[in-house]
């Protein structure tokens, strides 16, 4: 590991050293579905609908025997009508091919509608606490911008980051990049100036603080 990255890790652990996951869940079961339905969402906007669908389709088989049409007007605020169907479809192949219980490895969780990569990572993550690192949009811009990661897609952002971040701590760090993306490093307008980690990062150094000093 670089000496630069070893130094990025450390500060990012010392701001964020108690980091959780913004969704609200309580078991494998609301780990997976509202980790499918943050899919081109908001964690809060999830949090927002979550508790209403989780009272009245309290488990698997209970969701796996509604249908999409039933669904989707306790998750539309989320955005597709795919997300009904995919979260049913999902629970309805837990039913029949995982005897009722979500699955806890990638091989598996991958293999239920509408579950990529990331979702399964975050599943892996949080529900069974086995060490993953989930690249959402956040982890992505920060991993690169601070040359954590040199990749142009998310598959080889994870496997760089994979790489470079030790085993044990791959969990926590996810949690701590997309801190630090929602905080301090925006897409858009980031706040350089507030972060720790500015006189390490790549970005500052060769673009805002150029611009500062003209």
């Amino acid at each position: 590991m670089e000496k630069n990255s070893d130094k990025i890790l450390a500060l990012l652990t010392e701001a964020y050293p108690n980091v959780k996951p913004a969704l609200n869940f309580r078991n494998p079961y609301e780990t997976l579905i509202a980790t499918m339905l943050s899919a081109q969402s908001t964690d809060k906007q999830v949090n927002k609908v979550t508790p209403k669908l989780f009272n009245d389709f309290p488990t698997v088989e209970a969701l796996a025997s509604s249908t999409p049409e039933i669904v989707y007007p306790y998750v539309k605020s989320c955005g597709f009508k795919s997300k009904a169907k995919n979260i049913v479809l999902a629970a309805q192949k837990i039913m029949s091919d995982f005897n009722g219980k979500v699955p806890d490895n990638h091989k598996d969780l991958t293999s239920l509608p509408g579950v990529g990569i990331k979702t399964a990572d975050v599943v892996l993550s949080h529900a069974f606490n086995v060490p993953a690192i989930a690249v959402d949009t956040h982890v992505f811009r920060v991993s690169n911008r601070l040359k954590l990661a040199d990749a142009d897609t998310v598959e080889k952002t994870r496997a760089q980051l994979m790489e470079l971040i030790p085993k044990a701590d791959w969990s926590a760090m996810h949690l701590r990049l997309i801190e630090h993306g929602r905080q301090i490093c925006k897409a858009r307008n980031p706040l350089c100036e507030e972060c720790p980690l500015k006189e390490l990062c790549p970005e500052y150094k060769n673009n805002y603080k150029k611009i500062g000093e003209l």
